[in-house]
Formats: C-alpha cells, structure tokens, sequence
C-alpha cells in the first residue's frame, strides 16, 4: 500500500520499450550477418587481441607495440601439408625474422591442444595461438565460409599481416585458395623496409 505502484499507463509503456529494444538489437545481430566486414587494410591501425599459445600462455597483440614488429600468419589447419610447409619454412628463415626485429605468430582456429603437438612435431621455434572460437579469424576478415568439399565451416584463410612497432598494420594478404602460400619476398622487403 505504501510501495510505489506504477499505473496501467508506465507498465504498459515500460514494456513497449522492452520490446523496442529488442527489436533493434535483433535487427543489429541480423544486419550482422548480412553487411560484409571491411578488409584489414595496409595503414590502418591493427585490431588488438588476446588468444593462447599451445603452452596455454595468454598472447596480447599490443604488448609489442613500442618493441617489436609482428608477422601474423593465419593458417587453416595444423598437419595439413600446405601448412606445413609454410610454416617449416619460417621456421627454417626464423634468423631472418630476428635480425628484422619481428616476432612470428602463427594464428589457426585448431585448439591449443593440437597446436601444441603440431609445433613439437615440426620443432616450430615461434608462437602458434589458437583462435578456437573464430574472434580473431572474423575480427582480420580472414576466415571462411566453408573450407574444402567437406564443407567445414570457420576455417581461417591462409593470411599474412605485418603490424610495425607503432601498431599500423604495413602489409596485408588474405588468400582466396588454402593452396597458395603468402608471398614472402613481399613480406620480406616490408619488414626490411620498416626495421
């Protein structure tokens, strides 16, 4: 009786609100899924992320910014021969890498688990982080659709990204066919160029 008692008039209001709020956050979720993500492209500023390396090590993208160059590389899935071939070949050049003051991360959507035998098995002297849940993948317009006849789903694309100390994304490539490899001369002289 002495507790505030909203009339017909607020209840009914607050409950049209309610559901106006919901119809525009399911038009939003909808137009998400319809409107085409924007490239990464060389200039802009690098989205930041965080993802775990296979020794279950958070790996923060900004925590080389001031310090080090980055090569990202996306790579569709550990134990496939494309991708281990790419990728052996880094490791193989990692002094090159060195001496152009740039760290390699090596990105898949494979779990820490796989990752973390994959990297023993090819003795990969360089980080692999697992973007399991696709974020990182979806956030650098990297990932697709579907991979292989077998229809999988949210595989990342074979990509290469150079992000310099400042935090500016220098090169990017994202490859439309799992089978090309990115190109390394071009990734060579940009890390050359901003070192």
């Amino acid at each position: 009786m002495f507790g505030y008692q909203p009339t017909p008039l607020l209840r009914g209001s607050l409950l049209e609100v309610i559901q106006l709020f919901f119809g525009v956050y399911h038009f939003y979720l909808a137009l998400q899924k319809i409107i085409p993500t924007m490239p990464i492209q060389q200039g802009q500023a690098a989205p930041d992320f965080s993802l775990y390396n296979s020794q279950k090590e958070k790996v923060t993208l900004s925590d080389y910014k001031g310090s080090k160059n980055v090569l990202l590389l996306f790579f569709p899935q550990a134990f496939t021969g494309v991708c281990t071939k790419e990728l052996c070949s880094v490791r193989d050049d990692i002094a090159r890498y060195n001496d152009m003051d740039a760290v390699v991360l090596g990105i898949s959507v494979d779990s820490i688990f796989t990752l973390a035998k994959f990297k023993e098995d090819q003795q990969l002297n360089f980080p692999l982080l697992s973007d399991f849940n696709k974020e990182v993948s979806n956030l650098y317009d990297c990932i697709y659709e579907s991979f292989t006849d077998m229809d999988m789903k949210g595989v990342s694309k074979r990509s290469a990204f150079i992000i310099d100390k400042q935090g500016v994304v220098q090169f990017a490539e994202v490859l439309a066919s799992a089978g090309d490899l990115p190109d390394f001369n071009a990734i060579t002289e940009t890390l050359s160029r901003i070192q």
